[in-house]
């Protein structure tokens, strides 16, 4: 089951869901910067991190499934946000520039389809990067955040998954290493937590983040390969009768059609044929 916008929106709302937003965006800023002059579009719920690149970004959109119901605009600036299925986007093909992915894959009811369906929009080259509940971190165990909802993916099979998807992954990393409980405490420090993870448990991060660029052929040890069909038995060359020799049989009737031309030479054969004969 899907979650509602409204519990996502809640979420980030609060000091636990504002800090995991800020730990986020420090990676994605990390790995895009600025995104001056490019296209961006964040599938899923992207509210938290679209902000990030609304001031640089040539244009900036966010594609809400239908499911979770309509997101209201929560940056300051406004957000460009549709509703739209996850796995026909109103977009044409080679689109945008830079694609992620949050809250996204983990509910998806295809989640090769939606990432294909990235892959669709996605510019040749271009990049896109996925974040989902990290499997072995104590976010994926907590019912009450919206990291614990939907299917949790480790790195090695976020990163597979990718590499099997005519995608090739450039860089990963985790975030959101707090412990997921909204006291004062915990987000105050929110910034040691994550260094303190980043030393001590790098792998342990609420928030698994794949980069991967998008290619137009799978690679030869790849499971994305095209389907070999089924082979087709050729058949046995007949022989051909040399052009000229053809036209003069057809021209001339046979002469002696009873004559054995398994005793004669070659040369006989021709010459009864064609009604020569040798003088």
């Amino acid at each position: 089951m899907r979650q509602p916008a409204a519990t996502l929106e809640a979420f980030y709302a609060t000091r636990l869901g504002q800090c995991a937003a800020r730990l986020m965006s420090e990676r994605m800023t990390d790995l895009w910067g600025t995104c001056e002059g490019q296209r961006v579009l964040g599938i899923g719920y992207p509210s938290p991190l679209l902000p990030l690149w609304q001031s640089d970004a040539a244009s900036c959109i966010g594609a809400v499934p239908e499911e979770i119901g309509e997101v209201r605009q929560a940056s300051p600036k406004g957000q460009t946000l549709c509703l739209a299925p996850e796995q026909r986007l109103p977009f044409p093909e080679g689109l945008f520039d830079r694609v992620f992915l949050l809250h996204a894959l983990e509910e998806a009811d295809s989640p090769r389809q939606l990432l294909r369906e990235a892959w669709r929009v996605l510019a040749p080259e271009g990049r896109i990067v996925v974040a989902v509940t990290n499997r072995r971190s104590m976010w994926s165990l907590v019912d009450s955040k919206p990291f614990g909802h939907g299917r949790p993916w480790t790195r090695s099979q976020l990163v597979r998954f990718l590499n099997d998807s005519l995608f090739q992954v450039t860089a990963s990393t985790t975030a959101v290493h707090m412990p997921p409980l909204d006291w004062r405490l915990i987000t105050a420090a929110s910034k040691s937590w994550e260094r303190a993870g980043e030393l001590a448990l790098p792998g342990l991060g609420g928030v698994v983040l794949v980069e991967a660029v998008k290619r137009l052929y799978s690679k030869p040890s790849g499971s994305a390969a095209a389907p070999v069909t089924k082979a087709a038995k050729a058949g046995r060359p007949k022989p051909v009768m040399p052009r000229k020799l053809a036209e003069s049989v057809g021209s001339k009737p046979v002469l002696n059609p009873g004559i054995d031309v398994t005793s004669q030479p070659s040369t006989s054969i021709v010459e009864s044929t064609i009604g020569g004969g040798p003088t």
